[in-house]
């Protein structure tokens, strides 16, 4: 039996029980009331006929039949008593509607009436059948019992009323069992319609798996409801954002970057994003359910690690091209040479050599001013690349960073960036000579780091979003994270990235970094 089946059919058992407990109730509430009823009745017409001179003085003389029984007759009549009985102080009857049981002791217990005490409301059996009666006593004037006077109404009368009261009541309960059927029916239906006909078996399911699936997956997930709100995500999600995600907390209060705030109000396809110091990739759906807008999900996946062996293998690429290409140079000195010893023109050999010598300071052109062989490979690696572009990259005569660089990829992220900007910017320039110098210090364990390029600056419309993901001076689709990147990457170290002089149309950008703890003594 299904579910919503079974609770339609508690709830009835449940109104047909309570209806049935009340009309119970209300039935013994009656027919308590009832027998009170005809209690008072009663003992009111024992009252007034044990008062009356005639009784009094007959019962004190103990005499039956006669002027009693004519009382009792009339009295019966009159009031539609089942009986009036009166007794002597001894409890043997002086009048009774039945003359043949005059004289005879009374059948129920007197003592009470004859002790001078009301007895009211009793349902007693006697030689007329069960009745609900009252008995008063018969005083004289001193003060004497001198009899009773007992005064019953048929059980029947009282039944019957009760029988009258209780079908009355039963009609209002079939109208109360009606409607409480049609409450149960129509809540029934609304649990129907809110859980869309599923058990509660499978209800429990759909949670295991909406668990299952929500922390299983290595994806991070987002759930935002139409009205902006999250409702659901999980930890990978909150892992990759950096920040917990409350549920019912409003996106627009979460400060995420702008990027995600534009996945969450329209449908992206790997779209990149910076949060924190990671590169997400981000997917979403808005969600529709038979024309209703539930909301829309995100999915997050982390490419930081990926861009890092990507830029990794660039630099290791562009750093085997620029040692192919002196390969290549050093090739072509070492025939030159040759030819010249070969046709004996000794002088001009040993003049050729001496000057490769003097030119020749080291193999990649950055002298000894840096040390750290992480640095010495991307600066020469982007030096071949600038020389391919028509850009004269060149390291700073000032430049001294006698340490080991402690991050390496940080300090790759920061300067990578810088001067891969430095060169586009060089390159979209007006000056005939595109160039670019970049200046490495060490101030303590702070690598300091400055570029500045012979482009035409930065405009002043772009100076307060240049460092926002998704901000670019390029037409290329796919740019406009380096910059932002690259401040992520200082910022995590207690550094910073910045625009120290935006140049202008006679001189081009300085850019500026600073990453703490990044060096130490090699």
């Amino acid at each position: 039996m299904r579910f919503s089946r079974q609770i339609l059919i508690l709830q009835i058992g449940v109104v047909v029980l309570l209806l049935a407990v009340g009309l119970g109730l209300v039935s013994w509430l009656l027919w308590g009331t009832l027998r009170d009823q005809y209690g008072e009745r009663a003992l009111g017409i024992a009252h007034t006929v044990s008062v009356d001179p005639g009784v009094v003085a007959n019962a004190a003389a103990r005499r039956s039949g006669g002027e009693l029984e004519d009382l009792v007759q009339a009295v019966t009549r009159r009031t539609g008593a089942l009986f009036v009985v009166i007794t002597d102080d001894k409890g043997i009857r002086l009048a009774h509607p039945d003359p043949g049981q005059i004289g005879r002791q009374v059948s129920t217990d007197p003592s009470e009436a004859l002790a001078g005490n009301d007895v009211v409301s009793a349902v007693q059996a006697g030689t007329l059948g069960v009745s609900v009666r009252s008995k008063t006593p018969i005083f004289t004037a001193d003060g004497r019992v001198v009899g009773e006077v007992s005064v019953g109404y048929e059980i029947g009368a009282a039944t019957g009323d009760l029988v009258r009261l209780t079908l009355t009541s039963s009609a209002f309960a079939a109208g109360a069992l009606a409607l409480g059927v049609a409450a149960s029916a129509l809540l029934t239906r609304r649990l129907n319609r809110l859980t869309h006909g599923l058990e509660p078996r499978e209800l429990t399911e759909l949670l295991y798996e909406r668990e299952a699936v929500l922390h299983g997956i290595g994806e991070g997930m987002l759930a935002v409801d139409s009205a902006g709100r999250v409702s659901v995500r999980n930890a990978e999600a909150e892992r990759l954002l950096g920040k917990a995600l409350p549920v019912g907390e409003k996106v627009s209060e979460l400060d995420l970057s702008p990027r995600l705030g534009k996945a969450v109000e329209e449908t992206v396809d790997n779209l990149l994003a910076v949060a924190g110091n990671r590169v997400l990739v981000v997917n979403s759906r808005a969600v529709r359910h038979d024309d209703r807008d539930l909301g829309t999900v995100l999915t997050f996946r982390d490419r930081t690690d990926l861009d890092a062996l990507t830029r990794e293998l660039s630099a290791v690429r562009s750093l085997s091209d620029g040692l192919r290409a002196q390969r290549h140079e050093f090739s072509n000195r070492l025939h030159t040479l040759s030819g010249l010893l070969q046709l004996g023109h000794h002088e001009e050999a040993v003049e050729y050599l001496q000057a490769l010598t003097d030119t020749s300071v080291s193999a990649d052109g950055l002298g000894d001013s840096v040390s750290d062989p992480y640095l010495r490979a991307l600066v020469s690696a982007k030096i071949e690349q600038a020389r391919e572009k028509g850009v004269t990259l060149r390291l700073a005569d000032d430049s001294w960073v006698p340490a080991k660089v402690t991050d390496p990829i940080a300090a790759n992220t920061v300067v990578g960036n810088l001067l891969d900007n430095a060169v586009h910017a060089a390159r979209m320039g007006t000056r005939d000579q595109a160039s670019v110098e970049i200046t490495l210090l060490r101030n303590g364990s702070t690598l300091h780091v400055s570029v500045v390029d012979s482009g035409t600056g930065v405009a002043a419309e772009v100076r307060k979003t240049l460092f926002d993901e998704g901000a670019s001076t390029k037409l290329a689709p796919g740019h406009g994270l380096g910059l932002a990147l690259a401040r992520q990457a200082a910022r995590v170290r207690g550094g910073d990235v910045w625009l120290a002089d935006p140049g202008g149309t006679d001189r081009g950008a300085l850019f500026v970094a600073a990453l703490p703890e990044t060096l130490e003594d090699a």
